[in-house]
């Protein structure tokens, strides 16, 4: 089993920045990956980041790229997600997952491809 935990959520300003930290337990050597997700009200969840924690190759959803970097800190076995230049349709709740199908490439990109979610974190952008 793996759990994941979300912190570091909160509200900001258009323009301003906010990172978001998933940090893993139990079986974390079974982690291939971990995709952050994020859930706006009435939306469905869609792909923003993802990560392999093999080589550290990473892969963006269009609408974050250049604004968002996801990056790993395997001593800790956290993943952070860094966010940039917040707009206000930036505002859902983010939610991490980790995917233990080892060589899966391209790295998943559809919550299907995740075995193991953290309960989520609020991020509010304001206007």
């Amino acid at each position: 089993q793996v759990q994941l935990v979300e912190s570091g959520g909160g509200s900001m300003q258009a323009g301003g920045s906010l990172r978001v930290s998933c940090a893993a337990s139990g079986r974390t050597f079974s982690i291939y990956s971990t995709g952050w997700f994020r859930q706006a009200p009435g939306k469905e969840r869609e792909f923003v980041a993802a990560i392999s924690w093999s080589d550290g190759s990473t892969h963006y959803a269009d609408s974050v790229k250049g604004r968002f970097t996801i990056s790993r800190d395997n001593a800790k076995n956290t993943v952070y997600l860094q966010m940039n230049s917040l707009k206000p349709e930036d505002t859902a709740v983010y939610s991490c997952a980790a995917c233990t199908v080892w060589g899966i490439w391209p790295l998943p990109l559809t919550p299907s491809g995740y075995d193991y979610w953290g309960q989520g974190t609020q991020v509010t952008v304001s206007s």
